[in-house]
């Protein structure tokens, strides 16, 4: 039984339609990250999971929530290697704008700005500094333009109006999101060569961020924060269906508990009580590996520089 509740993660819409035809997936096993690749190849398929057509890469890390360092990095690294396979062929010398979406002042929608501030712009030095290098380095900029409510403008204007002086043959989304499921709070990043459409996990949708708005390919790169109260009801039911022996239940619970959450709270939206620590570590092991997939063999020169 498909639930109603949103998400934004390819990989749980894929739960929801496990028999539904037009979609190639395959999993691997890398340590303690688990990497899941989606491709979307029909109208039909894209229709069911209410995804567009394209590649969508999800690692699940359910150790994050420990917060071991060393995981910290192999993570950024995986991270790394799927995102240089979505930009692949980029060429070397191609200019890339990296944009952070969300609310600065709040806390869970504040992934993409706090990426952003990590994230090495090296465009202006390529321009300014052709010297700095001792090899071509790739030129990064990057803008983080708040939301509607605090600018007046919409996000996607800013961004076009940026990309139209830049010029750049690449932007790269990151953005808070959604999930069905509380345990992939801050331990699941997804890729997408898709791009993205802010807002629209916690029902205030804006202009997307697509290859056909911007004539450019556009990759996302998103990490759950929020669930709605109508998930976490039916996480608890399921565990306890689980624990009394009502697993084949287990799909009419969910649906009873979501249907009773909806009536009594409404759209809710919830988020973790150390959302600034867990905000604080995902982006920077987002930008590790943003840093690194972009500037692939310079990143040690380039972090030295820069960082």
């Amino acid at each position: 039984m498909a639930s109603s509740v949103y998400t934004d993660l390819a990989a749980e819409a894929r739960e929801l339609n496990p028999e539904q035809a037009g979609i190639h997936e395959e999993t691997l096993q890398q340590g303690d990250i688990l990497v899941t690749r989606i491709r979307v190849e029909t109208a039909e398929a894209a229709e069911a999971l209410h995804k567009p057509i394209g590649r969508y890469i999800t690692l699940d890390v359910p150790k994050l929530c420990e917060r071991p360092l060393p995981l910290f990095a192999q993570t950024s690294k995986a991270l790394a290697q799927e995102l240089q396979k979505l930009i692949t062929p980029l060429d070397a010398s191609a200019t890339v704008l990296t944009v952070g979406l969300g609310n600065r002042t709040i806390t869970p929608d504040a992934l993409g700005s706090r990426v952003i501030d990590r994230v090495y712009v090296t465009r202006h030095v390529a321009q300014y500094l052709p010297d700095a290098f001792s090899a071509p380095v790739r030129a990064v900029c990057a803008v983080a333009p708040g939301v509607l409510g605090v600018t007046g403008v919409e996000t996607a204007e800013v961004v076009r109006g940026v990309a139209e002086h830049v010029k750049p043959s690449l932007i790269l989304v990151i953005d808070s999101l959604a999930s069905r499921r509380t345990a992939r709070i801050s331990t699941t990043i997804q890729l997408t060569d898709t791009g993205i459409q802010p807002g629209s996990g916690v029902g205030n949708a804006r202009a997307a961020f697509t290859r056909e708005a911007f004539d450019v390919p556009v990759i996302a790169i998103g990490v759950p924060m929020v669930v709605y109260a109508s998930t976490i009801a039916q996480d608890t039911l399921s565990l306890l269906a689980d624990k009394m022996g009502f697993a084949q239940k287990e799909e009419e619970l969910r649906a009873l508990a979501e249907k009773i959450a909806e009536e009594s709270f409404g759209p809710l939206i919830v988020t973790p009580k150390d959302i600034d620590a867990i905000v604080t570590d995902m982006s920077s092991i987002v930008a590790d590996g943003v840093n690194m997939a972009l500037f692939g063999a310079s990143y040690e020169q380039v972090r030295m520089l820069i960082a």
